[in-house]
């Protein structure tokens, strides 16, 4: 049985925070191990004094698109302030701390660098720091396992909120390592405590666990959109549709000008262990393509042991690239910058796609890797 941090801090942590003043950070992930919502349980516990909520990207109830803003609202089951930190303002401000002594954060990460929870975590603990407030965070699982690793670190000219800080496309971190890492070495110098999981092992996925899966956005419905995410968000940054507004995101990869059929066969051609394409035809209901039929694979895991996320992304963007060199397109933002490189952490891949090198690329950035293995050692909490 795996117990997640919120379960652990109220059968016994909470002690340490009676008298206090508490914010929570969380949202429709923050649930125990009966589905109960860490907002209510908090609420109702006699030990826990909560007086404030804090909402990421999507909301506190898990009710807006990606990308949206969210504003500050007060919550209906509570009462209670909910100050969004995906608004006007990501990290929370003097005055939104103004009434707590010491926040609580409660979120599933989903495992790779691109999520935006982490680095509302980053800017929390920065505010912590800053005007003198305590953090607890209570871990959950990586569900993508907390062994495998994948890509580059992210440069700095790079950084944003789908990147913020020197890690790897798939860290192979719980949420809780990852504080203890940004504390010690990006000088997130907060006063932090972690709550640790019972009875998690690194090399356990999510569905390995006892514990129920919530989806941490609307496009991460099940288990197999986490373990392709790491590789196949990078179609975010091109003129295919990465499957938003289906039911597969992140598992659907098309647009109207592709084959599905052709692409299939040559994507299947090229061996990636542990996937397999399949061709697929669709119609987004939003987001890129919206109303068009399109035409594309479906990635079906074999082997998740055997997969190489990062690398199966790859191969396809690359695939879909050198198939259709006058369709396709990497596309930029309204600051003139692409997208791509964002998510990438680097301009180098654009490019190494573009001569068909995308190998070439994941050869390079093993060096990195290994930095980054050796600074992550210190901080694992679980064998």
């Amino acid at each position: 049985m795996v117990r997640s941090g919120l379960d652990i801090f109220l059968e016994k942590g909470y002690k340490r925070v009676e008298g206090l003043r508490i914010g929570l950070v969380t949202n429709m992930t923050g649930v125990n191990g009966r589905l109960q919502p860490a907002v209510d349980l908090f609420a109702e516990h006699p030990g826990i004094t909560l007086v404030a909520l804090y909402g990421p990207e999507h909301g506190i109830r898990g009710d807006a698109k990606e990308g949206q803003k969210v504003t500050s609202s007060i919550d209906n089951a509570t009462g209670l302030p909910v100050y969004s930190l995906y608004g006007e303002m990501r990290k929370p401000s003097k005055e939104m701390l103004a009434d707590v002594d010491a926040l609580i954060f409660d979120l599933q990460d989903i495992g790779s660098r691109y999520y935006t929870y982490i680095y509302t975590m980053a800017y929390v603990m920065e505010a912590c720091m800053e005007y003198g407030k305590k953090l607890i965070v209570l871990d959950r699982p990586n569900p993508v396992s907390g062994l495998e690793m994948e890509g580059n670190l992210v440069e700095k000219e790079l950084r944003s909120f789908v990147g913020l800080l020197p890690i790897p496309n798939r860290h192979g971190m719980t949420i809780g390592e990852l504080a203890l890492l940004f504390k010690n070495e990006f000088a997130y110098s907060c006063d932090l405590s972690i709550i640790p999981m019972e009875g998690w092992k690194r090399s356990m996925y999510f569905d390995d666990t006892s514990l129920f899966w919530v989806p941490p956005s609307p496009n991460t419905p099940a288990i197999d959109t986490a373990v392709l995410y790491p590789g196949t968000c990078l179609i975010e940054g091109t003129n295919v549709s990465e499957g938003r507004g289906t039911a597969k995101p992140f598992e659907w990869i098309g647009a109207p000008f592709i084959d599905g059929q052709k692409l299939a066969k040559v994507y299947n051609d090229k061996k990636i262990p542990g996937v397999l394409a399949r061709p697929v035809s669709f119609v987004p209901t939003y987001q890129k393509h919206e109303g068009e039929p399109c035409s594309g694979v479906q990635l079906h895991i074999e082997n998740r042991n055997k997969l190489h996320s990062l690398k199966a992304g790859l191969a396809l963007v690359e695939t879909i690239a050198n198939l259709y060199p006058n369709q396709f397109q990497f596309i930029q933002n309204e600051n003139g910058k692409y997208f791509f490189d964002l998510l990438a952490g680097t301009k180098r891949l654009r490019k190494y796609i573009l001569d068909g090198e995308a190998e070439s690329y994941l050869e390079e950035s093993q060096q990195e890797l290994e930095l980054f293995k050796k600074m992550r050692k210190k901080y694992l909490l679980y064998r």
